[in-house]
């Protein structure tokens, strides 16, 4: 299809490559059989920039693998407050962490050279992809976390909160910022000239190319599309360079140019994103190579990206209960045992593993694409003689008449994206909960949270025996088996507050009133078993 495309564009007048992009957020995430890496959210738990920046390599590969040149990675939001839905595309809440974090862009476009112009956009070659720190800027601080909304808080804490991680982007050559749909202090994004062309461009020098979000220009008014030809003018005027129109693209042809003729649009201002789009399409490569590698195509879904993959959900689980007493652990759980129930809508699911952004744009629920589920994994990591039974939704009598040794239940959050994740609740979906009460007032219980973010749960935590934050851990599910029985040990640290109720939100690590059931930074570890049996 790209290939398609790109003979297109070759074949015109001036025969300049174009350049395609695609939502590779979480590995290439949009297509069957890839590998698909934990989300932002349990990354950031791992405070690994190198196996981040590892990621990033790997998913350049699996997104050239499908002769695309360009990745719209990383989401570098400090998520404040996680009502908001895209809170899972947030490494965390602070800052430090997402600025670490930004070495996935070197794994994505490569290490930039020493000799290098400073903060000048990198792409090493065709083993590698354009990146695109995303969104400028904010988003992640809107009012009670509102999807798209408006960030209320004044130049320093824009600075010293939402902006330093595109400093460091920047540093390490990033080729494209994206736009965000929200405001700051009531200003669309999408049409602030103080900081696209201000600061981002003039101040920080930033050299690469600034794109729109989907509709953006589109959704400058309220409501969206009711001034087109305004928002053109906003949007291009504020210093996009770059613009996505799905659909009416004729109607913005014919109004930029007429803003050109009657100069309301400077050619200056045409010039400067012409420049900055050719001076990142001859970086890249992309007039030598403009077609795609189909050499890469065995890098899809490849064995070594699974193990990193894996490698990654170990790191990103975080542990916040271990027994019901300190003096009696649950886990690290015995491989050899007469028999396990494993329960729950996440226990066996593809799909609700990997969350949004997976297969389709909102995710889906289903065996959607090849990887392990927990169900699986269990089985792959017990004694040959055991008994491992799955029941998604098993009611008390069933668990009580089993004699099960113990149980484990993966309950969490249906895949959701963007403003559909958008909850004033924060519950996981049913029937979680009562799956979690009938399992664990019946047997000793080690239940598994997949949520793009915390959820409330201490209601039932004197219920449960042990409790790990999983997040949303992508295909390899196996990661979670290596830890619960032991081969390896929980390491993970909280990158985010856990709450105890949503009423307390936004509620973030150095706030005056801060009581949550789970502190930033808490986890408790566990040894592997090789290690316990040398104690």
């Amino acid at each position: 299809m790209v290939n398609e495309f790109q003979e297109a564009a070759l074949s015109t007048r001036l025969g300049i490559p174009m350049i395609y992009g695609i939502d590779a957020v979480h590995g290439q995430n949009n297509v069957y059989n890839a590998t698909i890496f934990p989300h932002n959210v349990g990354l950031g738990v791992t405070r690994d920039p190198e196996l981040v920046k590892k990621i990033g390599a790997a998913t350049a590969l699996e997104v050239r693998a499908t002769g695309i040149p360009y990745a719209f990675a990383p989401c570098i939001a400090v998520c404040r407050d996680p009502r908001w839905g895209r809170c899972f595309e947030s490494y965390s809440e602070d800052h430090k962490i997402v600025q670490s974090m930004t070495d996935i862009i070197p794994g994505l476009q490569g290490d930039v050279p020493a000799d290098y112009p400073r903060n000048f956009p990198f792409v090493n070659g065709r083993t590698k992809v354009a990146g695109c720190a995303k969104h400028f800027v904010g988003d992640g601080g809107t009012i009670n976390g509102i999807n798209e909304n408006n960030t209320i808080i004044d130049w320093n804490g824009l600075l010293s909160i939402h902006m330093p991680a595109y400093l460091d982007s920047i540093r390490k050559g990033v080729a494209t910022v994206m736009v965000s749909y929200s405001s700051w202090n009531g200003k669309k994004m999408h049409a602030n000239r103080e900081l696209i062309t201000g600061y981002l461009k003039k101040k920080l020098k930033f050299k690469g190319f600034v794109i729109s979000d989907m509709w953006g220009i589109d959704r400058i008014t309220t409501p969206s599309r009711v001034n087109y030809t305004y928002s053109v003018q906003a949007g291009i005027l504020a210093g996009i360079d770059m613009v996505m129109v799905p659909e009416t693209y004729v109607e913005f042809i014919d109004d930029l140019t007429l803003l050109v003729k009657k100069n309301v649009i400077p050619m200056s201002r045409i010039d400067d994103a012409v420049r900055r789009i050719l001076r990142v399409k001859f970086i890249m490569g992309l007039f030598e190579n403009p077609m795609a590698d189909l050499s890469f195509v065995d890098q899809l879904g490849s064995q070594e990206h699974r193990e990193l993959a894996r490698e990654a959900v170990r790191k990103s689980l975080v542990l916040l209960k271990n027994g019901k007493n300190s003096e009696e652990p649950l886990l690290p759980l015995p491989k050899r045992t007469r028999k396990i129930l494993v329960a729950g809508s996440h226990a066996n699911d593809i799909g609700n593993q990997c969350g949004g952004w997976t297969i389709e744009w909102k995710g889906l629920s289903g065996n959607i694409t090849v990887g392990t589920t927990i169900f699986d994994a269990v089985k792959n990591t017990v004694d040959p003689l055991t008994e491992v039974v799955f029941n998604e939704n098993p009611n008390a009598e069933f668990v009580k008449s089993e004699n099960f040794d113990f149980a484990i239940v993966a309950i969490g959050e249906l895949p959701y994206v963007e403003t559909w994740g958008d909850s004033k609740t924060l519950t996981v979906a049913e029937p979680g909960y009562s799956t979690l009460t009938n399992v664990c007032e019946s047997v000793k219980c080690v239940v598994i949270i997949m949520s793009g973010r915390p959820v409330v749960i201490e209601p039932y935590l004197e219920k449960i025996d042990a409790l790990v934050a999983a997040w949303l851990p992508g295909t390899e599910g196996q990661g979670i088996a290596d830890v619960l029985f032991g081969d390896y040990g929980f390491t993970g640290k909280l990158a985010r507050t856990w709450f105890r109720r949503v009423d307390q939100l936004p509620m973030n690590v150095g706030d005056p009133h801060y009581d949550p059931l789970f502190p930033f930074g808490f986890g408790l570890e566990t040894a592997p078993r090789e290690l316990k049996a040398a104690q």
